[in-house]
């Protein structure tokens, strides 16, 4: 157990090591590509990139099953069933690519009754060929599915995480050169595109030769298949409400507003997206244990102390960021993507406020999953998201940016907080007043950096970099201090030490 032990520890200090570069190059190459590109081309590229993102739903959740039925052949050992599972797979994942392609081809050829009126004949030529690349970039993210989450499956986080610190520092250094030769929104897309399919490929020839994953195409289990399909469903409509919450807001701005206010909503959907990233950290790498907990048929009452261990940690980080980003936010924004974009600053913040409780407690969607017991909310979220699309509409008509944000969440909150929480505690078998009275033993930990906050923004002039840098640095200070005196217990502070132990 040792070396996978090792490569859980490792696998989550370079996860974070991955989080905090995508943090900086964020910060320091989007405002870059935001002026390279302009305000309206950024915006237009959002829309394509929004508009794609609806075909990764013809995945079917199929990804998520993959852990389920593994971790159960895993534990008794049937390598022959692997073998199987990763041939149906293959190929299910492989038809799909295709049905991506056909699909993408239609989106691209009737973009211009997708976006309405507000796009330039110019505008829709150029969505129609960045939908075109983005689809191609899709096809082949299908059946590499198979490759990443086999990785994942059999803990090689560190193969994982340094893979992705390649790509994250890959990126921008290939397409920074092309932004600047003037090749626009179209020439950094083809960039990434073929950057990532080159790590795909990678990942390919890693599974097959050096973690000799094997195939057995010919016993195509028709049970298995059923069963597959039934889980699948429901994280299907799990997948459906995610793209909905993602990026609803941003096709309908762009139908009814045009690309300015899509740019502007896009640079505070980043941020939240970063935001959530941080907490997926831990959660991705707990997942085999959890499965494979469920599998061996752990009781409940370790899978609540799991549950409520990761979700302190996750509380930890996220109300850092949130309440930072609270008071240093709107200084922060119009010095990093310039002063036409301080209305992002709004539509971040309500966002990430919406996403703060399901943060803490993503892990807790793996467990569902394992348990095979995610219906319930797969529908709780489906009719939030469609009470999603029903708000933001008239919202983001009559309020712009804002409105649409204000649209999700409220969507957001309702579905992942009372409702959710119940289910947990009534059905799922996580005891919710357990993990929420260890959660609430942080609150007066947090009160001096809030009071400190205040205070700041009353007296100091944060729009000016050298002030956000230094008074925002003392406010980390104030806010881990008394964490670390009043909140953290031992297991947190472990965690802290060890590394530099």
């Amino acid at each position: 157990m040792e070396p996978k032990f090792n490569q859980l520890k490792v696998g989550v200090l370079l996860s974070y090591i991955s989080r905090i570069i995508t943090v900086v190059v964020g910060l320091v190459y989007t405002p870059v590509m935001i002026r390279l590109l302009g305000q309206n081309e950024y915006g237009l590229y959002n829309i394509a990139a929004s508009t794609i993102s609806y075909l990764g739903i013809l995945n079917f959740g199929f990804g998520s099953a993959y852990m389920r039925f593994y971790s159960r052949y895993k534990v008794n050992e049937d390598h022959k069933k692997i073998a199987i599972l990763n041939s149906m797979f293959l190929t299910i994942f492989s038809l799909l690519g295709v049905l991506v392609i056909i699909a993408g081809v239609i989106l691209a050829l009737n973009v211009d009754l997708i976006f309405g009126t507000t796009l330039s004949s110019q505008e829709l030529q150029t969505a129609q060929i960045l939908v075109l690349i983005l689809v191609i970039n899709l096809s082949v993210s299908f059946p590499a599915i198979v490759f990443n989450t086999y990785l994942q499956a059999n803990e090689k986080f560190v193969f994982q995480n340094v893979f992705l610190i390649l790509a994250q520092l890959t990126t921008p250094l290939i397409n920074l050169p092309i932004l600047l030769a003037g090749y626009g929104s179209i020439g950094m897309v083809a960039g990434t595109v073929t950057i990532n399919i080159i790590l795909e490929v990678i990942i390919f020839i890693y599974c097959i030769k050096k973690m000799e994953m094997r195939f057995l195409f010919e016993d195509f289990d028709r049970h298995l298949m059923i069963e597959m399909t039934v889980f699948s469903s429901y994280i299907f409509v799990n997948m459906i409400v995610e793209q909905i919450n993602n990026n609803v807001d941003k096709t309908i701005l762009g139908r009814f507003q045009g690309t300015i206010p899509v740019a502007i909503y896009s640079i505070g959907s980043n941020l939240n997206i970063y935001y959530q990233q941080l907490s997926l950290t831990i959660a991705n790498v707990f997942t085999p244990r959890v499965h494979r907990m469920v599998a061996e048929e752990t009781d409940d009452f370790e899978l609540t102390q799991l549950f409520t261990r990761v979700g302190r940690v996750q509380f930890i980080l996220m109300s850092l960021v949130l309440t930072g980003f609270i008071f240093f936010g709107r200084p922060f924004i119009g010095i990093w993507a310039g002063r036409d974009y301080y209305q992002s600053f709004p539509v971040a913040l309500l966002l990430m406020t919406a996403s703060f409780v399901p943060a803490i407690q993503n892990i807790g969607i793996e467990i569902q999953q394992a348990k095979n017991m995610h219906q319930f909310q797969s529908w709780v979220y489906l009719t939030i998201a469609l009470g999603n699309i029903l708000l933001s509409i008239p919202l983001a008509q009559k309020y712009g940016v804002v409105g649409a944000a204000l649209g999700t969440a409220v969507a957001v909150i309702i579905g992942n907080g009372g409702i959710i929480n119940w289910y947990y505690h009534k059905k799922i078998g996580m005891n919710m007043t357990y993990f929420w009275k260890e959660i609430s033993k942080f609150i007066p930990a947090l009160l001096p950096a809030i009071i400190y906050g205040f205070l700041v923004n009353q007296f100091v002039d944060l729009y000016q970099i050298r002030y956000l840098i230094i008074f925002g640095f003392i406010y980390v200070l104030i806010f881990m201090i008394p964490l670390w005196l009043v909140g953290m217990n031992d297991y947190e502070k472990y965690l802290v030490k060890n590394p530099f132990n």
